[in-house]
């Protein structure tokens, strides 16, 4: 069975295009970067959050292909953490010509709705902004970038924008209808 999928790109072009959210209240929610490189912790992040919204362009990587992607120099990942347990992450993959992109984010199912998701989209976009200060073989950041589509969750777009993201392409496709993956095979059978 196939859907209409849209997929809408948006973008920040200078870092006061940031609106940051404020944070959620009480000292419970920290954002720590993940210093280590780690292929397994990146593929829990990715398939506890992206589980129920049926991300899994990545599911098929092989181990040494994710690795590779943790590894990349300038590659970023960023963790909000609530009352020390993981509740979502931001990924940042540096492109060329001082382009960063925003290529995942999200928080696991159990802590959407509390606040997190504007927080955390704002760190990772201001971590995006300063991604030279941490890797200084990289130019400056002159774009912030990511994408959505019609999968992700219902205040996705809105989030961005309420963050300075504005929108500039928009594409609609039929693709294939996929099964939710889940964080682990048959989760949500």
């Amino acid at each position: 069975m196939s859907i209409t999928l849209t997929t809408w790109s948006l973008e920040q072009t200078s870092p006061s295009d940031l609106r940051p959210a404020a944070p959620p209240e009480g000292d419970d929610v920290v954002i720590r970067r993940a210093e280590v490189p780690s292929a397994e912790f990146s593929r829990f992040l990715y398939t506890a959050v992206g589980g129920d919204i049926r991300w899994s362009d990545r599911l098929s990587l092989t181990y040494k292909q994710w690795q590779e992607i943790v590894e990349k120099p300038g590659a970023e990942i960023w963790v909000a953490y609530d009352k020390g347990t993981p509740a979502g992450y931001v990924e940042l993959d540096p492109q060329d010509d001082g382009v960063v992109e925003i290529v995942y984010f999200g928080l696991i199912p159990a802590f959407r709705g509390r606040r997190i998701g504007g927080h955390l989209l704002s760190y990772g976009a201001a971590r995006a902004w300063d991604l030279a200060e941490r890797w200084p073989d990289r130019e400056p950041t002159k774009r912030v970038w990511l994408h959505t589509c019609s999968l992700d969750g219902p205040h996705a777009m809105a989030n961005y924008e309420r963050r300075g993201f504005r929108l500039f392409d928009t594409k609609v496709e039929e693709a294939e209808e996929s099964e939710t993956p889940g964080p682990w095979p048959g989760a949500y059978a």
